[in-house]
């Protein structure tokens, strides 16, 4: 790419043999970390060098390393205790968990939405009717990368993933999950961000 640039983002998609909406959210990261320049109607031009060794710490971060508390409701609370809750953390997810501390579901600003939307009385409806339940639920694991979890945030269009490890119980193993934290797409653009004032 650097001795062919600029090159638009359809013929770097064409060249590796994937879509350009595969390829979007890595020119994007790229992007934001300095390594390509991209400039619209024009295409992508390599840019870093030096910044190779600064993109291979980036590379090295887990989820673990950046996530934040999660921002729960109980499996017994109502839809008006989810947004109450997700008014006073400033948040536009909640997580569901059971009382082992177990994900059983997410609740997003626009399920509240499509609920009150309704002119129905938040406080009659059970957050379980209303979460989406694991396993539809989107995770992350601790010891993924951020980079993964950028690209689920792109591709799955959500806000927030919960941090996740399989329970165990007495019996061995278990299909439940302990949630353990939260990763953001205000997470990963602060992480980026600071990333670029390091390397200008």
């Amino acid at each position: 790419m650097k001795s062919e640039g600029p090159i638009t983002g359809e013929e770097v998609a064409s060249r590796l043999d994937v879509t350009r909406a595969t390829l979007r959210p890595d020119l994007t990261i790229l992007t934001m970390a300095g390594i390509l320049e991209a400039k619209p109607r024009v295409g992508y031009t390599y840019i870093g060098e030096g910044e190779m060794e600064a993109l291979s710490y980036l590379k090295e971060l887990r989820v673990g390393d950046v996530k934040a508390a999660p921002v729960v409701v109980s499996a017994g609370a109502t839809a008006y205790d989810a947004l109450v809750t997700m008014m006073l953390e400033d948040q536009g997810t909640v997580f569901v968990v059971d009382e082992n501390g177990y994900l059983t579901g997410v609740v997003s600003r626009q399920d509240l939405l499509r609920l009150s939307l309704g002119r129905t009385d938040l406080n009659n409806v059970p957050v379980g009717l209303i979460m989406t339940r694991v396993p539809q639920v989107i995770t992350v694991t601790p010891e993924e990368s951020i980079f993964t979890a950028a690209h689920k945030l792109t591709v799955h269009q959500v806000e927030a993933l919960p941090v996740v490890r399989k329970g165990s119980g007495p019996g061995g193993p278990s299909d439940k999950q302990e949630l353990l934290g939260r990763i953001t797409k205000s997470i990963i653009t602060k992480l980026f961000s600071e990333f670029g004032e390091k390397i200008n």
